[in-house]
């Protein structure tokens, strides 16, 4: 099945994927047999010449135990080894004390991105964490199903408006087999590009991506919108945000 949906996802455009399992409460994250795994894919792809590059990573749900083993060890959950760490929130809530969550790992050397928002039901009906999660340099990424309509409208809807407002720093494929959720995100990319532009298009789906997976900090973003009115509308984005 990895090697059918590598095909799939080099088929669509892509050249390098994260392989995220889970690290919840349910599914414990083991990243030495992870990294075993992921060696026997990379041979894998390397037989079959499938030109497709994978790194480790995990999606990292929010409890105690996850928490203070991420401050502990800040390199064991995140994306390739970087300071960057991909959060997913519970599927119909969002923790009261989150603020001070990302903060804390925000302190102990992690950048967190926050995976697929527009899902959640509490923020479909108001997004208004978002904006302060942002405007605390969080970072954010969107389904490519969603933004096509296959995660329902609620969830399509907000992905449009975020994606608009330029609130979105990555989108993904949230992957996990070859008949329900293949990987593939050239029908999200091409709205993006139609429907905001070409250049943030290849920022959300390259250069974005290219560089937490090397690692880098992330180039000059679009500014965002609907996010500083109620500071001085003169000033650029960047200013109001570092003079918070």
């Amino acid at each position: 099945m990895s090697l059918q949906m590598a095909r799939i996802a080099v088929a669509d455009g892509i050249t390098r994927m994260a392989s995220t399992p889970h690290a919840s409460s349910h599914h414990v994250f083991d990243p030495e047999r992870t990294a075993a795994s992921l060696a026997q894919l990379r041979q894998a792809l390397e037989q079959h010449t499938i030109p497709l590059q994978v790194v480790t990573g995990c999606d990292f749900h929010i409890n105690y135990d996850n928490l203070q083993d991420a401050i502990a060890h800040p390199r064991r959950y995140t994306l390739n080894n970087t300071e960057y760490l991909l959060i997913e929130l519970p599927d119909h809530a969002i923790p009261p004390n989150l603020d001070q969550i990302l903060y804390d790992l925000r302190l102990a050397g992690m950048t967190p991105i926050l995976t697929h928002p527009e899902r959640n039901p509490r923020l479909q009906q108001d997004p208004t964490p978002l904006g302060n999660w942002l405007r605390n340099g969080i970072l954010i990424q969107v389904t490519a199903s969603s933004v096509t309509g296959e995660r329902g409208k609620p969830a399509q809807r907000l992905a449009h408006q975020m994606l608009r407002d330029r609130w979105v720093h990555f989108l993904a494929s949230d992957a996990h087999d070859v008949v329900r959720r293949p990987p593939g995100m050239s029908q999200a990319r091409a709205w993006v590009a139609a429907e905001c532009d070409a250049d943030y298009a290849t920022l959300l789906t390259e250069t974005n991506p290219a560089a937490v997976l090397d690692g880098l900090s992330l180039s000059a973003q679009p500014e965002p919108r609907n996010l500083y009115e109620e500071e001085n509308p003169d000033l650029p984005w960047w200013k109001r945000l570092f003079s918070r």
